[in-house]
């Protein structure tokens, strides 16, 4: 076993950490919270969300508050054990560096 073993390519991108860590903590989170929280452009956060949907470690909800639009993401239950490995994964290589 390599000492970075059980890191997940998915969350090397600091933006996608940044989503994931966001939806740990809050469940889901809507396109305006998440673009405002990591001072993202439309375009860069929509690019990876796609890449975290497709992954299926979160899912997408579109409906309208008003006549607005409002997307809102939602970590799946997947999403939520591999970015838990994934963070595993980062204290464990960590505690290897230390030694």
């Amino acid at each position: 076993m390599t000492i970075l073993e059980g890191l997940n390519k998915t969350f090397e991108s600091k933006i996608r950490l940044g989503i994931m860590s966001v939806l740990v903590a809050n469940e889901s989170a809507d396109f305006a919270t998440l673009k405002s929280l990591l001072e993202l452009t439309d375009g860069n956060l929509a690019s990876h969300t796609r890449s975290l949907e497709e992954a299926g470690y979160i899912r997408c909800e579109k409906k309208f508050i008003g006549r607005k639009p409002n997307t809102t993401y939602i970590i799946t239950q997947s999403g939520r054990e591999a970015f838990t490995a994934h963070i595993n994964a980062l204290e464990n290589f960590l505690k290897e560096c230390k030694s």
